[in-house]
Parts: C-alpha cells; sequence; structure tokens
C-alpha cells in the first residue's frame, strides 16, 4: 500500500472537475490515463448513494487522531475532484466506505524529509533540493495578496534572498508530518524542530493552525478557478450543526482566490468544508519536484 506521499505523486492538475457530481460532463482525471486505470464513480438510477467523485484512493497512512466526532479515518487521494481527505476506515461490509486501491514496489525512502536548520531563518530539505522559511507569513492573505507577499519578500531580500516563491502544491504536502495532529500532539501537522507555524483559533474556537495556499490553480466546476491549499491545522468542516475535524490536518483541499469568508458561514460542499480564503503562506526556494 502506497504512503499518502507516495501516492499524491501521481496527481496531475491538468485534470478539471465538471459542473455536479450526477454526470462525467466537463470531468477530466487528475491523473495520468495513458499510464493508470481510473474509473468515475457510479452514479446511476439503482445507486442514488454514490457520486461521480466518489472514487477515492487508500493509502496506507493512518490518521493519527480522528474525523466526523469521534471516526477512525486513512487518508486517500482523490483523483476525481483533486483532493487529499481522511476518509472514515473500513470496518466491514455493511458499513461501506470500499474504495479503491494502487499498490506500489521500491524506494521506501520515497517522502521522506532529511531536514537541515541553516542557522538563517531557512531550512533545507536535502531530500527534495528544496529551502524552506522557517518562520510563516505571520498573517493570513487571499491569494493575490499572497503572490504579492511575495514579492515584496523577494524585493526586500528576505533571510538573504530573492528568489522565493510560494510552493506548487506537492512541495508544500512534502512538508506534512502525518505523525502529528492539534488533537494527538497539541502541534500543526509539521515537524516542530524545524519549522514555526502561527497559532489561531478555528471555527469551532480551538486553538489550531492554519491552511497554507499553493501556488496550483484547480479548475473546480464553479464559474471561477479555486487555489489548493494544505491544512497543517484541522480540516474543519459543518458537519450535522457543529463544526468539527472533518477531514484530518495533512488534508489537501482547495478555497476560492479572493472573497469574504462570511458568505460561507456554513462552510461549502457535502461537508461544509471550511471557506477561509484568507490562508497563511510558507516561502520556498530551489527546483520545482
Amino acid at each position: 500500500m502506497p504512503t499518502i506521499k507516495e501516492l499524491y505523486s501521481l496527481i496531475q492538475f491538468s485534470g478539471a472537475n465538471g459542473p455536479t457530481i450526477v454526470s462525467a460532463a466537463g470531468y477530466i482525471p487528475f491523473i495520468n490515463t495513458d499510464y493508470f486505470g481510473f474509473t468515475y464513480g457510479p452514479v446511476n438510477s439503482t445507486n442514488t448513494g454514490e457520486r461521480i467523485i466518489d472514487c477515492q484512493d487508500w493509502s496506507a497512512t493512518k490518521y493519527i487522531s480522528t474525523v466526523m466526532g469521534n471516526q477512525s479515518a486513512v487518508f486517500g487521494v482523490n483523483f476525481a475532484d483533486a483532493r487529499i481527505k481522511g476518509y472514515n476506515e473500513f470496518t466491514g461490509p455493511a458499513t461501506g466506505n470500499a474504495l479503491y486501491v494502487r499498490y506500489v514496489r521500491d524506494n521506501p525512502a520515497y517522502g521522506k524529509n532529511d531536514f537541515a536548520d541553516n542557522g538563517d531563518g531557512t531550512i533545507a530539505d536535502r531530500a527534495t533540493g528544496l529551502t524552506w522559511a522557517k518562520a510563516d507569513s505571520g498573517q493570513g492573505l487571499n491569494w493575490q495578496e499572497a503572490l504579492a507577499w511575495v514579492q515584496t519578500m523577494n524585493a526586500a531580500r528576505h533571510l538573504g534572498y530573492g528568489d522565493w516563491r510560494l510552493p506548487e502544491i506537492k512541495e508544500l504536502q512534502s512538508l506534512v508530518d502525518y505523525t502529528r495532529s492539534p488533537a494527538t500532539t497539541a502541534s500543526p501537522a509539521i515537524d516542530p524542530d524545524y519549522f514555526t507555524c502561527t497559532a489561531i483559533v478555528n471555527e469551532a474556537g480551538q486553538t489550531d493552525w492554519p491552511y497554507y495556499w499553493s501556488s496550483t490553480i484547480l479548475i473546480d466546476g464553479g464559474p471561477t478557478p479555486t487555489a489548493n491549499y494544505i491544512s497543517f491545522g484541522r480540516a474543519m468542516g459543518f458537519v450535522n450543526g457543529s463544526w468539527r475535524d472533518a477531514h484530518g490536518a495533512g488534508s489537501a483541499k482547495s478555497d476560492p482566490l479572493a472573497g469574504n469568508p462570511a458568505s460561507f458561514p456554513t462552510g461549502r460542499g457535502p461537508q461544509g468544508d471550511a471557506v477561509r480564503i484568507y490562508n497563511f503562506v510558507r516561502l520556498v526556494r530551489g527546483g520545482l519536484l
């Protein structure tokens, strides 16, 4: 079974979501179908519980905490809608949750970080060749503001460099430490020996940690694109009338590029995903993965 980092390495963002979840019209898979098999969810008149996007792949990475209140979960990748979420763990045929799986072999070191603190506010990951800022932006920014903030940092030669950028989503996901979660380690899902994260108060009033923008645009089925983020804190959703960790720290989802979060008081989508729009930034420099 692949780890979540191994499985996510297959995703590609030339895909697109269609306008509805009951027809495959407008959808393009987020995986190269010249090499990999892929099937959308079996929506038909006799299977009303399924959606086009119900075709997720399991990983071997279990969420160290729980989702949806008190349900154990395993992370998976959805190659129909380009997201990582913690899905309710399979416990038997009567409960459903039968997802797909892709097996893998070789390179057991894939996805394992090799961090080094450079002593100047930057962290090198010798496994990827990327250099990261130890601290984050310290404030939430919409996506356009995030891009502008990066350029401001470059103009000021932040930490001695002028070639910082917003990370691509796979680069950002490479930082996630899936052995950590706010509820179980009182930390974000990132190695605290090397990185600092600004604490926030989430939609449920809990001490938490932010979502972080990537540079990766998602064609999301609506009138405008969204941008992908990684939740290094709880991936909040408004479920059954209350806010809770719906999908797990380390999830990959997307937010509108701009707008007012107050326009989404109960989130969006079937699990009421929290819409923050003003997400944080962690700078990176070096070659793309």
